[in-house]
């Protein structure tokens, strides 16, 4: 098996795929070598068929007393939450890096990376203005691994593209097909564009690029992806769908996608697809889109600020312009070469 290492990363699914992009680097250091992925059920489609994980396990008990009769040569946990930090607190392991959970029920750094990660998270000074390292740069150091730009990885099954491959077919679409996402989550106030520039994108891309839009978004986001279809005016068609992996394989097969920080934005850079991210609360400098997209960043004082909540009106989002997001797509697309043709 040669090392025996171990992942800890739970949750958020978005940040548990961005943080396969340790695994190159780990792979590179370490060969041969024997991976273990713990993360959250919800999480795992991510992650399952992952060429450079061996074996992944959900978060639980069971795990938690299989894990607790084994020995590894490595252990890094990536989560700065206590479930995480406790169970790291019961692995054994030659080499130990990441988060444990103190005597104290407080999380603690077990490394100088890990420290630096713990201090982007308790200084806005630190993580909205002098930090220039992109999250798997951090991730990577909390690792103690080399970082050299590999992005994260996603291996999605045929059953999935094949299906959405189905799906595009009988909508028969023009090109480019471009992908706008209207969700974001509810942790953060203002993550995504709002439903009425999300619907005048979708009517510049059919008017200026004769190309297609599918308004793409997670179960959360119906109220937002019917509002946006309303105000396209049938310039967009709806890209539900059901399930993860079938999701990520429709992002998968557009020839751009418009999106804000969300776990799409991660999704279309582990498969190669150009994007334009759009950011308001959350840092852009954390996140690199390896030379295949364009960052439009909103034009306010506040942000970032990663609020919960906003009373701001309008809001960082509210305020980018649609023409900016149109000229970074445009872009975008050129730079892309001949559109993918839904398939």
């Amino acid at each position: 098996m040669g090392t025996r290492a171990l992942v800890i990363k739970l949750a958020a699914p978005g940040d548990v795929l961005r943080s396969t992009a340790i695994l190159p680097p780990l792979r590179r250091e370490h060969d041969p070598a024997h991976v273990t992925w713990v993360t959250d059920e919800a999480a795992l489609p991510l992650v399952a068929l992952n060429p450079h994980i061996d074996r992944t396990m959900p978060f639980g008990f069971e795990t938690a007393l299989v894990l607790g009769a084994q020995s590894f040569d490595l252990a890094v946990c990536l989560d700065k939450e206590p479930r995480a930090a406790a169970l790291m607190r019961t692995v054994r392991a030659g080499r130990r890096l990441g988060f444990e959970l103190s005597d104290f029920g407080t999380v603690r750094a077990l490394n100088e990376g890990a420290a630096y990660d713990l201090a982007l998270g308790l200084s806005d000074e630190l993580k909205f203005r002098v930090n220039t390292k992109t999250y798997p740069e951090v991730a990577c150091g909390v690792a103690e691994l080399a970082y050299e730009g590999d992005p994260c990885t996603l291996t999605l099954p045929e059953a999935s593209v094949e299906r959405a491959r189905s799906f595009l077919a009988a909508l028969s679409p023009r090109e480019p097909l471009v992908g706008i996402v209207v969700g974001a989550g509810a942790v953060f106030a203002n993550k995504a564009l709002p439903p009425q520039s999300c619907a005048e994108l979708a009517k510049a891309v059919r008017a200026r690029l004769d190309g297609s839009v599918l308004v793409l978004g997670g179960p959360a986001d119906r109220e937002r992806a019917e509002e946006t279809l309303r105000l396209a005016d049938g310039a967009a068609v709806d890209g539900d769908t059901h399930g993860l992996l079938d999701y990520a394989a429709l992002v998968g097969l557009c020839d751009a996608v418009v999106t804000g920080d969300t776990m799409a934005l991660h999704i279309a850079v582990a498969l190669g697809v150009p994007v334009v991210a759009v950011f308001g609360p959350t840092a852009p400098q954390e996140i690199d889109l390896y030379g295949r997209g364009r960052k439009v960043i909103a034009r306010v004082d506040c942000a970032p600020c990663y609020r919960r909540t906003c009373d701001v009106s309008p809001s960082c989002m509210d305020s980018v312009p649609v023409g900016d997001v149109l000229d970074a797509l445009t872009a975008v697309l050129g730079a892309a070469g001949e559109p993918k043709g839904g398939g």
